[in-house]
């Protein structure tokens, strides 16, 4: 007679006896549970939100910090090129259209060919005028998506920090495992003694 011997657990480990459809015998023993820091969440969260890279370094994975620092300091200098633009084609657009003589910073962005004296040409005075708007507005935009970008990291260094603690008691150890051993069986009033196979799944 041969018959399966299922052993399932998350705590706690079971062996479960098997014949036919019939279940005759269960028995239990407990897995000594491994010991280990338990990390909170909320603290975790709390010191990223202070400052990026402290709940990183409360769950011990410093090998993060450098990578989510050089997200910051790429995003951040994209903020300040992106600002600085922005605003010499802002104030370039305005101080041509207001032509005051004592404020003429567009001529810093005349093409290379063209001096002042081309834009008294109205067709030229009209390109020139929209293409400082079009700069103006391209700036103004990229440096938008750059603040965003940069919330966008911060809010994942909480969601990492945070999700990191909640796994910190997840086991990831080589106690997982599955495997077949052959078992004897005991006779029971219904049934004979006979050999089988017991399968143990240890979570």
């Amino acid at each position: 007679m041969f018959c399966w011997l299922t052993a399932y657990n998350t705590f706690a480990q079971g062996t479960v006896t098997f014949t036919g459809d019939t279940i005759v015998q269960v028995n239990k023993k407990t897995v000594k549970e491994k010991k280990q820091r338990v990390l909170s969440p909320h603290k975790a969260t709390l010191l990223s939100a202070v400052l990026p890279g402290m709940g990183q370094a409360y769950n011990h994975k410093y090998w993060k910090i450098p990578i989510l620092y050089a997200g910051i300091g790429g995003i951040s200098y994209a903020i300040g090129f992106n600002s600085k633009w922005y605003r010499k084609y802002k104030a370039a657009y305005r101080d041509f259209i207001i032509q005051d003589p004592n404020n003429k910073s567009y001529l810093e962005f005349l093409p290379p060919t063209w001096t002042e004296e081309d834009l008294y040409d109205p067709m030229n005075a009209s390109w020139f005028q929209s293409a400082l708007s079009n700069k103006k507005d391209y700036y103004r935009r990229y440096r938008d998506l750059s603040f965003i970008g940069m919330a966008i990291v911060y809010v994942l260094n909480l969601m990492d920090a945070s999700v990191d603690a909640h796994l910190s008691t997840f086991d990831i150890s080589d106690d997982l495992s599955f495997k077949l051993d052959p078992v004897i069986i005991d006779p029971t009033p219904a049934n004979n003694s006979g050999a089988g196979i017991k399968l143990s799944i240890n979570f």
